[in-house]
């Protein structure tokens, strides 16, 4: 008894000074996020779901959109259980007898390339729009705003069906499956670019007002070095917040375009694409074709809103 309590309170000073140490950092991101237990968790959970896309070829047992590695004969296979070719499917099998896991994973990693070249393109395109608008105001800022304004009376969805609709009528037929991955990322920016452009125009606002931008203008900065060696830095908090934040909802929006069979086609595998199969399933009893694609898709993004939560309070100088 004695062995144990001295052997705990020789680990614990050690444990108490770790956490310490996190919680003393210099830096309050990091004094934020060793504070809060809903970051921590949330940051595991997004970090493995960024891991499980990145290493899908290797976590997955099968590759799921090959017809030569699938098993008609464990179709609609319970999870867990053995099918008739003696695989053992951890998550259960589809009716083409797809393994569930290898569908999930491999559509996670489509669902987040997706998200991710979404949420650059947007941002490529409104913050160097918010930035020339704040910057040098005039009728350029009044017709980037106007357009804002405009497009924020329409849901981001319904603005990301048009698109989307437009640019498969303008495709050939043939090329639709195969440009689906690009129209929708197009689609997705598109209609997204307005919440980078306004922040980052009131930022910039503020930030010209400043002295370092009045010294460089007095030591011969051009306007296009002082917005981009000068202002962009100071940005940078913004801009993450949003373009976190922003994730989660193209995510949410593939998945619904997916879903709604306006999205991705069914041979390029997205966790919308996996709901949308699974629900045809889901009263006739094989309940997992669905219900794993859906907590993965909640998981994924309810993690990526809570870290932008917690990024916004963190990077709010005035919480500190």
């Amino acid at each position: 008894m004695n062995a144990k309590s001295s052997s705990s309170s020789h680990a614990d000073p050690d444990g108490l000074a770790r956490r310490r140490s996190w919680r003393q950092s210099d830096s309050p991101v990091l004094r934020s996020w060793a504070g809060s237990r809903i970051a921590q968790v949330s940051s595991v959970v997004l970090v493995l779901s960024l891991l499980a896309a990145l290493l899908a070829p290797w976590l997955a047992v099968q590759n799921p959109y090959d017809p030569a590695t699938l098993e008609l004969l464990d179709a609609f296979t319970r999870p867990t259980q053995e099918g008739l070719s003696g695989a053992r499917y951890l998550l259960g099998a589809d009716d083409q007898g797809r393994d569930v896991f290898s569908a999930i994973v491999y559509g996670l990693r489509m669902s987040v390339a997706v998200g991710v070249s979404a949420v650059l393109l947007s941002l490529l395109i409104g913050v160097p729009l918010g930035m020339a608008a704040g910057y040098f105001g005039g009728w350029f800022d009044s017709a980037v705003m106007r357009i804002a304004d405009v497009q924020l009376t329409f849901p981001v969805l319904l603005v990301a069906l048009l698109i989307f609709g437009i640019a498969r009528g303008i495709l050939p037929a043939g090329y639709r499956d195969d440009m689906a991955v690009y129209v929708i990322v197009v689609a997705i920016a598109l209609s997204d670019w307005v919440q980078y452009a306004r922040t980052v125009r009131g930022a910039v606002m503020v930030e010209k007002q400043k002295d370092y931008v009045a010294a460089a203008r007095l030591i011969g900065r051009s306007r296009t070095a002082i917005l981009a060696r000068h202002i962009l830095p100071n940005l940078a908090a913004p801009v993450l917040v949003i373009a976190t934040i922003s994730f989660a909802l193209a995510i949410v929006t593939e998945s619904t375009l997916s879903y709604l069979g306006v999205g991705l086609p069914p041979t390029e595998p997205s966790l919308g694409t996996l709901i949308r199969i699974g629900q045809g399933f889901l009263f006739s009893g094989e309940w997992w074709i669905l219900l794993y694609p859906a907590l993965t898709l909640l998981a994924l993004a309810l993690s990526v809103n809570l870290v932008g939560d917690w990024l916004r309070d963190a990077l709010n100088p005035k919480l500190q």
